[in-house]
């Protein structure tokens, strides 16, 4: 078999880089997410304090996305709006945090906003914690019970006929 019936016109060269080229720029494309609450402007700018209450901020915003549990359970609204390029973690671009107050009779006493300056981003230390007792390697894991099922002293090993008293019938 010869090589020459595989030769690519010039042109068709081009067209193939080309297109690898875009292919591979596809990759670098940044994608966008949002997760939480859909923000309307115009219904969180109608929630008043003193005059609505828990009933009617629920009809006007809808569930919060979760409620405090300390004093008279305040209720929160997220947005967030992220984006990352490829296998990259995402990093938020925008965040919205609304933050609704109750006094003991359920009306509104305050409505605070937040923004991306709210998020915190955390790096784990890559140290490892020492652990009480001794350090076994793989072949230590893989093959440390082998003798010691059945074995005098082992749990549940070393009682012939299921135990017992260790008296015999007559």
């Amino acid at each position: 078999m010869s090589l020459s019936r595989f030769r690519v016109a010039p042109r068709a060269r081009i067209v193939l880089v080309a297109m690898l080229g875009l292919v591979a720029a596809a990759g670098c494309t940044p994608l966008r997410s949002h997760q939480g609450y859909v923000v309307d402007v115009d219904l969180v700018n109608s929630v008043q304090p003193g005059v609505d209450n828990r009933q009617s901020v629920l009809q006007t915003l809808g569930k919060p996305s979760f409620a405090g549990q300390f004093d008279q359970g305040d209720w929160y609204y997220i947005a967030r709006d992220s984006r990352n390029f490829a296998f990259r973690n995402p990093r938020p671009v925008s965040q919205i945090t609304l933050q609704i107050s109750f006094d003991k009779a359920g009306t509104v006493t305050g409505v605070r906003r937040g923004g991306v300056d709210q998020v915190v981003s955390i790096s784990p230390s890559g140290d490892k914690t020492a652990t009480a007792g001794r350090g076994r390697g793989f072949f230590q894991d893989l093959f440390g019970n082998i003798g010691s099922v059945g074995a005098p002293g082992a749990a549940g090993g070393g009682q012939q006929g299921g135990g017992g008293s260790g008296r015999t019938r007559p």
